[in-house]
């Protein structure tokens, strides 16, 4: 072989490893988000799962670029799973936050472990219930004063009639369909217009509320017991199948955890240390 050919050879195997790296290097890495939903995902991309995707995108030598849709009953199906027009290409690849076991998706290993808390806005005369069970055993007519928010899902409402306090529950729907607040916007608004004093809140949410006024509230963590569970795991969402993509997730979570836990502590989600997981059901 001439010189002259081993140096186009060379130069070739160059320019397409250039391109390769080039091609590597602008991926996108592309999350499936709510465009309004705090603490969680924002449009201003400032909430918690927005710094970790960017966190994994820059080590990853990545952009983050979002596709927005509410999360909202179909949120999986128009989002992970749905393809642009009638391409092959899907429109994201991963959720950023979903149950740990999530029915719709391949889950990835746990990123965190909160818990429900009762969230007590200060100076209404509740200042002195240091556990939630105090509830339970107030004056009837103390009782009779309790205006604390329910849910149409979520433990709390099931907390609240085994607990005998049915009646003192103001009912709100998990799912909005407001197109300015999500929930924990909205219970915020509910708490500081004193139409409720108090809301058994999923812990990431209630650390929003807490962080929008930090000297009106304070916090009580729900336990879990046999009959009723108030503390779940955290990971991320893939389609099933993508296994490549779970693995390198996983890798991400494995080599970053303290860097997430960080940001976490910064929206004060209350952490709880992450169980042993039972292994994941098959992906196929």
């Amino acid at each position: 072989m001439s010189v002259l050919h081993q140096s186009k050879s060379l130069l070739a195997a160059l320019l397409f490893s250039t391109l390769t790296f080039s091609s590597y290097a602008t991926e996108k890495f592309r999350v499936c988000a709510d465009p309004l939903n705090p603490p969680y995902s924002t449009k201003k991309q400032d909430g918690y799962e927005n710094k970790i995707a960017e966190l994994f995108a820059q080590q990853l030598g990545q952009e983050a670029e979002y596709y927005w849709f509410p999360q909202r009953i179909g949120f999986v199906r128009n989002t992970l799973k749905a393809t642009i027009g009638d391409t092959d290409q899907y429109k994201c690849d991963v959720i950023i936050g979903v149950p740990a076991g999530f029915d719709f998706t391949a889950t990835t290993n746990s990123y965190y472990h909160s818990t429900y808390v009762l969230l007590i806005a200060k100076g209404r005369g509740w200042d002195n219930i240091t556990i939630p069970e105090q509830l339970r055993s107030l004056p009837l007519a103390k009782q009779d004063s309790l205006k604390i928010a329910m849910f149409d899902r979520g433990p709390g409402t099931a907390w609240l009639q085994q607990s005998g306090l049915l009646e003192q529950g103001v009912p709100y729907q998990t799912m909005t369909g407001d197109d300015k607040n999500n929930t924990a916007m909205m219970i915020e608004k509910e708490l500081q217009a004193s139409n409720i004093d108090m809301v058994i809140l999923w812990g990431p949410m209630a650390g929003y509320i807490v962080s929008q006024n930090p000297n009106d509230y304070f916090i009580l963590p729900m336990k879990s017991t046999r009959a009723m569970k108030f503390d779940y795991s955290m990971a991320m969402g893939v389609r099933y199948g993508d296994k490549a993509r779970k693995a390198q997730l996983n890798d991400l979570i494995s080599k970053n955890q303290q860097a997430i836990n960080k940001i976490l502590e910064s929206y004060l989600v209350p952490l709880l240390p992450t169980p042993t997981e039972k292994p994941h059901k098959d992906d196929d």
